[in-house]
């Protein structure tokens, strides 16, 4: 009869054995979740592309100045207009502040905002794999806001003011962006310094629409400067699936 130690081994050697057989195996079911992901993320940026053709909010920009995160120095409100093919416009509803602070920081935002969305230009700076190498990260979904997502790192393929190198979660149902977080790929402008970035997201019509934002930099000359936007009332008209 086998003794205990000879059956100890034999144990062993066949979960070495299985080990071997299905190690392989299940790797590839591992990369290939990350793949139908990442697929999935890419599918609902282009469905939301493809069915938005307008939308209307109303954005509140602003800007807070060192530690003070109550009180800002400027504020802006506006009506924002996407029209798809088009790109974005913006009205002014209402703004204070110092009007440096409004023309630097305001005006220069929404000129950046309005080139980036700008059809041909738009396109590069999708969340998409086109745009980013997307990693999934171990260890399932992750609850945030409620809803179960999956996470993922993610890396720039071209340097840009707009572009994030940081963390990226999406819906677990339906791929949705539910929040991105990182670090500009590149700095805004030569005095902003390196740039802290944040945009959250709620399903709204059944697409990720942006909901907060912040930016956070820091320089020599201006010390630390925060810009938050939150975006509410969203008027949306969506084309037919095809």
């Amino acid at each position: 009869m086998m003794g205990l130690k000879q059956a100890n081994a034999a144990l062993a050697v066949a979960a070495v054995s299985l080990l071997a057989i299905f190690m392989p195996g299940a790797a590839s079911a591992q990369q290939t979740d990350a793949a139908q992901v990442i697929r999935g993320i890419d599918a609902a940026v282009r469905t939301r592309v493809e069915r938005v053709a307008e939308f209307t909010d109303t954005e509140h920009y602003a800007v807070f100045r060192g530690k003070n995160g109550s009180h800002p120095m400027a504020e802006m409100t506006v009506k924002t207009t996407y029209r798809k093919n088009a790109g974005k416009s913006y009205t002014v509803v209402s703004q204070s502040g110092p009007e440096i602070v409004q023309k630097m920081a305001f005006g220069a935002l929404l000129d950046s905002e309005k080139r980036i969305n700008q059809p041909g230009s738009v396109e590069a700076s999708w969340f998409t794999s086109a745009n980013y190498e997307m990693k999934l990260k171990d260890g399932g979904t992750e609850q945030l806001d409620g809803r179960d997502c999956f996470v993922l790192t993610i890396t720039p393929k071209h340097k840009a003011p707009n572009m994030i190198a940081g963390t990226l979660w999406v819906d677990a149902k339906d791929y949705g962006i539910v929040q991105v977080q990182g670090m500009a790929s590149k700095s805004p402008s030569v005095w902003a310094g390196p740039t802290e970035m944040m945009r959250q997201y709620a399903n709204v019509s059944g697409f990720a629409m942006a909901t907060h934002a912040r930016a956070v930099s820091n320089s020599f000359l201006f010390g630390k400067t925060t810009v938050t936007i939150d975006y509410r009332d969203y008027q949306i008209r969506v084309l037919p699936a095809k």
